[in-house]
């Protein structure tokens, strides 16, 4: 082999390791950058509180990783599940995906997201429904603010995060099994709709276990009944719906989501990062402190898409029969 040919033999190997070593110095270097985390509902909700208390242990676990929580709120969540969806799908962006209205929102309308688009990574919270009422409401049950409704239609207003949210789905669900008229009054998010509770703007408040929990520590609300099959140890005095005679049983899962079509790398690499932070001891301490209460709910990623895509069915069924706008 003479000079020119002992050249070309070694740089084309040398080209040959480059070639290979890329991929491994990209995969090594994730993540380089910050991630950010979106949030599709108003900063101080349930998912906001979720979100920045996890940030922490997210970036513990992922190498020291920066994550960065943007609040995109409006449309019941339609804003912040499209701006994920929209998203390159490089790593970079991940954030918060809140049933029922990731799955409700593009049966009732054209969204400008859909299910497919999107790639549930670990579901984090199983959060039941409530109602709450300032603690100076006349209403000390949930029947008497059913009774008030009964003899005044219309006259009850109920604050939601929006059409096709769990808040509103229970809401209609109370109205059709007690045979009454409520005024339903749409927020952003569960901050807003509490704030205007507390302000005496509505009267009743439909949110979740873990806000209500965190609201009474200050002694400002009342809660009516919990939304779930049976008392939830950590507030075993609230009574639930059923036992009230309303057969209402709602939760919102609140998990984290990706644009569909990460590498497969970097995939693995988050979702094995998620996992630990979830199971931190030191954030499930956090997460189930009544301060902060969040009931936690740990699905891997295809239980996850399991129990969205059996939300899917179940939704486009009812909308069939009883479409919740109109």
């Amino acid at each position: 082999m003479n000079t020119r040919s002992r050249f070309l033999a070694v740089a084309t190997g040398a080209a040959a390791l480059m070639a290979v070593a890329a991929p491994l110095s990209v995969q090594a270097a994730y993540p380089e950058k910050p991630i950010t985390m979106v949030v599709a509902y108003d900063a101080g909700g349930s998912t906001d509180v979720t979100a920045r208390m996890l940030a922490p242990y997210i970036e513990k676990h992922l190498g020291g990783a920066r994550i960065e929580v943007v609040n995109r709120p409006g449309a019941g969540g339609e804003i912040g599940f499209a701006a994920l969806a929209d998203s390159p799908a490089d790593g970079y962006t991940i954030g918060f995906i809140n049933t029922p209205n990731l799955v409700s929102i593009p049966i009732e309308r054209q969204a400008r997201f859909s299910l497919d688009r999107l790639d549930p990574l670990i579901n984090v919270v199983d959060d039941p429904g409530i109602w709450t009422v300032p603690a100076d409401s006349p209403f000390k049950t949930l029947s008497e603010a059913v009774a008030h409704a009964k003899a005044n239609p219309n006259a009850v207003t109920v604050g939601t995060t929006g059409v096709g949210s769990d808040d509103q789905l229970a809401m209609l669900l109370v109205q059709r099994q007690a045979g009454v008229q409520f005024t339903h009054v749409p927020f952003s998010g569960s901050a807003a709709n509490q704030k205007a509770m507390l302000a005496k703007k509505i009267q009743v408040c439909a949110q979740n276990l873990g806000e209500g929990l965190r609201a009474t520590a200050t002694e400002q609300v009342r809660i009516l009944g919990v939304m779930s099959s049976e008392r939830w140890k950590v507030a075993p005095d609230l009574p639930t719906f059923k036992e009230q005679g309303y057969a209402v049983n709602m939760a919102s899962l609140r998990g984290i989501g990706a644009p569909k079509g990460l590498p497969a790398d970097i995939r693995a690499k988050l979702v094995d990062a998620l996992t630990k932070a979830v199971g931190d001891p030191e954030f499930v301490a956090k997460a189930e402190a009544k301060e902060t209460f969040q009931p936690l709910r740990v699905l891997a990623s295809d239980a996850f898409a399991g129990e969205l895509a059996q939300l899917d069915k179940e939704l486009r069924a009812l909308w069939q029969s009883s479409p919740w706008l109109k």
